[in-house]
């Protein structure tokens, strides 16, 4: 495992940089934080004055002293950015990027008006295709997540993933040659930015663009994409920009989702080879289903205290549902109503949606659609420490690795038991 992560270049600062946020929102040693710059003085002027005495090699030539250093340095940065956010957090008006995005929503959302759709139908259609979900009622939020698909309706990586495929499907027509592919890089990035903004900047569309730009940029000068590199890439990025993502729940989410679906989707896949093209499309989104959902269980399990048991029924037809509706919908609101296009677009649309709604609501209906159960933090920690390490033994084979990773299940487990019968909350 350290081998896996010494290969990849942004694991290392990332951790470090998440240490001392936790360090600074927890213990406040913002102030003591100057002692870590102390070290690479003292460091490098005792390795000076060591070398210069003795007429020996200095010892900051050795790798481990510039570890020293960097980790120093990044920590004290770490945390004296968690300590300006903190300050300026409390002293500052809201932020005006947020307040322009939220102007653009309320413009564009206008044309849904035009729909033959409920209310409640159009607050679906905003919140999947803008992010806009404050006139959406509790009720269609509460059966989207009983159905287990409450994530189409929080723009994230899925909703991005979308718009750049349709975007370099329809750029693929214009910027040919070597000029084009720069011209369809430039202009992927800026619209990617452009619909990330004004969907609201939610955590997980930040990191589902941040993460797209990386590769594309990687792509765009050749290179090989890592995705755990890119992933914690992004991560870095973001929590350098704000560190109080970290404690976003879109944020935990999305990553655990990622980070799962990096790991466990092929294998998944490979458990069961299908060689049929119009099967193998439905098994792919099956196991980025199943993959998905393994890492962010623990997590939906200890904000919202229920888990969907219905979800692989209702995420592949409402996946390609929402694939078609919301490039649809996008297209949808920039056409003028008099162009040949768009009534034929509104039909797609009003059907599209109607679906949606039919399956949502059909599959919350059913009795024992969801478990629900308290689950504490204490539980969440020792369930992700199992699910490491169990991950880790899929790659190293040692067999004390899932025995550990039973244990552990085991304690939790015995917790709930405890929790549940005895009413003792841990």
């Amino acid at each position: 495992m350290i081998k896996e992560i010494l290969k990849r270049p942004f694991v290392r600062p990332l951790f470090i940089w998440i240490a001392g946020i936790v360090l600074q929102s927890f213990v406040s040693v913002g102030f003591y934080s100057f002692l870590l710059l102390l070290f690479p003085v003292i460091i490098l002027l005792v390795s000076y004055l060591f070398s210069s005495r003795y007429q020996t090699e200095p010892v900051y030539n050795g790798r481990w002293v510039w570890g020293i250093v960097f980790i120093s340095i990044l920590l004290f940065l770490s945390v004296q950015m968690t300590a300006y956010h903190e300050n300026k957090t409390v002293s500052t008006s809201p932020n005006r990027l947020q307040e322009l995005t939220k102007a653009m929503q309320q413009h564009l959302i206008e044309p849904f008006d035009r729909l033959s759709l409920s209310d409640v139908e159009k607050s679906v259609l905003t919140a999947i295709t803008l992010g806009e979900r404050q006139s959406m009622p509790r009720v269609v939020r509460t059966q989207f997540s009983v159905a287990g698909v409450a994530h189409i309706l929080s723009v994230s990586g899925f909703h991005v993933a979308i718009v750049c495929s349709f975007l370099s499907m329809v750029l693929s027509f214009f910027c040919r040659g070597r000029i084009g592919k720069w011209v369809k890089y430039v202009l992927m990035i800026i619209l990617l930015w452009i619909f990330t903004a004004i969907t609201g900047l939610a955590a997980s569309s930040v990191r589902a663009a941040t993460m797209l730009m990386l590769y594309l940029t990687g792509r765009q000068l050749s290179y090989m994409a890592d995705g755990y590199n890119t992933l914690a890439a992004s991560a870095f990025c973001m929590l350098v920009y704000n560190p109080f993502y970290l404690f976003d729940i879109g944020f935990q989410l999305s990553y655990m989702a990622v980070w799962s679906i990096l790991f466990l989707q092929s294998r998944l896949k490979n458990l069961l080879v299908v060689k049929n093209p119009l099967l193998s499309t439905p098994w792919g989104c099956i196991t980025v289903t199943l993959a998905a959902q393994i890492g962010v269980t623990f997590l939906c399990l200890y904000y919202f205290g229920y888990f969907s048991v219905v979800f692989l029924f209702t995420n592949l037809p409402l996946t390609l549902i929402a694939t078609l509706l919301i490039p649809m919908a996008l297209f949808w609101i920039f056409l003028p109503p008099s162009f040949f296009l768009s009534t034929w677009l509104q039909f797609c649309i009003e059907k599209l949606t109607y679906s949606m709604m039919w399956i949502v609501e059909t599959f919350s209906r059913i009795p024992g659609s969801t478990v629900t159960f308290h689950f504490s933090f204490v539980m969440m920690l020792l369930s992700y420490l199992s699910l490491s390490l169990s991950f880790i033994y899929f790659v190293n084979k040692n067999p004390r690795l899932l025995i550990g990773s039973l244990l552990l299940l085991l304690i939790v487990l015995f917790l709930m038991l405890i929790d549940k019968y005895l009413h003792i909350q841990i």
